[in-house]
């Protein structure tokens, strides 16, 4: 009786400090994002970093210059490009469909009209065919209302980042200074060198420590390896069956696959019903075919990658995933997710 009331307490004690921890990295992140990013940034530039000292027989502080200098020139230069393909690609796309439900209105009304002569036909309660009507016309105004406030929030969004410059600029200095700093410092260290400034440095903590970001970065790769591969998936699907915007397409699927389950139909099912209404039948059935191969592959491999790479039961890595969606969107399932990966490793030492 006594274990398992040890068991229990030690149980509580966990959740209300994960939970805690978790709250304050999180709420205090706006004050602390320039050094978090600088910490992983320095992370992934250590190697290069090693490696430049070492074969070059460069100073550590040159060394820890170019690194950075390049990586940030890489990291800029490639999200400017994004954003502003995103940006006028989306404004496009919004503004094509506009025209295209103003100009075709006729032929909209007559593939409706022919859909409900289709139900009339099947002899259905007029209470469903009702109910069939309402939503579609419903569903046609809320597409009409998307695609507009799509493309003026883009617009929105711009200028709302163009006046958020002068901060933005304070945050990528700090963030390139102490990428230097850290990148200098963990270059011409190892990782006990490192731990040893910490007050709480003992064998335990640090292969706690270890164990953590292992799995962490593990997790990262695994799940953007899995975005890209839906990705690519993707832009082969549109490319075999020429849907125009492919790349942008591809990409947004790609982003949207961060919401499991409920992010790429939101794009996937507009086209479908696009390509209905224009007569497109074979395109329509086939990107639903090709959706269906994405999900089964996507639901196939993700267990099995995110098992693997945190060393977890599946089960329990769907489990965090559906109860952490359910609970609190994103937010909830990163929570959910962490939280087990630390139980599992404290599980591992003993600790719990």
């Amino acid at each position: 009786m006594k274990k398992f009331e040890d068991k229990i307490s030690k149980l509580a004690l966990f959740f209300i400090l994960y939970t805690l921890g978790f709250i304050i990295f999180f709420k205090t992140l706006p004050y602390t994002v320039p050094f978090v990013l600088a910490a992983l940034f320095a992370l992934i530039l250590r190697k290069p970093t090693k490696y430049l000292i070492k074969s070059f027989k460069l100073k550590d502080s040159l060394a820890s210059i170019i690194t950075t200098l390049l990586f940030f020139s890489i990291l800029i230069i490639t999200i400017t490009i994004l954003i502003g393909s995103l940006s006028s690609q989306i404004v496009n796309l919004t503004k094509n469909i506009q025209e295209y439900l103003s100009k075709n209105p006729g032929d909209l009304v007559t593939k409706f009209t022919e859909i409900q002569d289709y139900f009339y036909n099947l002899d259905i309660d007029p209470v469903i065919i009702s109910s069939i009507q309402n939503a579609t016309s419903g569903s046609i105004s809320k597409i009409v209302n998307i695609s507009v406030s799509v493309g003026s929030s883009v617009v929105t969004f711009v200028l709302s980042v163009a006046s958020y410059i002068p901060y933005m600029l304070m945050i990528i200095i700090f963030t390139l200074l102490t990428t230097y700093f850290f990148t200098k410092k963990f270059a011409t260290s190892d990782s006990r060198d490192l731990m040893s400034s910490l007050p709480l440095e003992n064998n335990s903590f640090f292969v706690i420590f270890a164990k953590v970001r292992h799995k962490l970065i593990t997790y990262g790769i695994s799940y953007m390896l899995l975005i890209l591969m839906s990705f690519i998936i993707t832009l082969i699907g549109f490319t075999i069956f020429r849907v125009k915007y492919a790349l942008i397409l591809s990409m947004l699927c790609a982003l949207l696959d961060l919401l499991p389950v409920l992010g790429m139909p939101m794009i996937y099912i507009p086209l479908i019903i696009y390509n209905l209404l224009i007569g497109n039948h074979l395109v329509a059935i086939g990107l639903l075919i090709w959706y269906v191969i994405v999900f089964i592959t996507r639901q196939i491999i993700e267990p099995k990658v995110m098992s693997t790479s945190l060393g977890l039961n599946p089960v329990a890595v769907l489990a965090a995933i559906f109860i952490g969606l359910k609970a609190n969107g994103v937010s909830g399932m990163f929570f959910c997710m962490f939280m087990v990966v630390f139980y599992a490793i404290f599980k591992e030492e003993g600790i719990l």
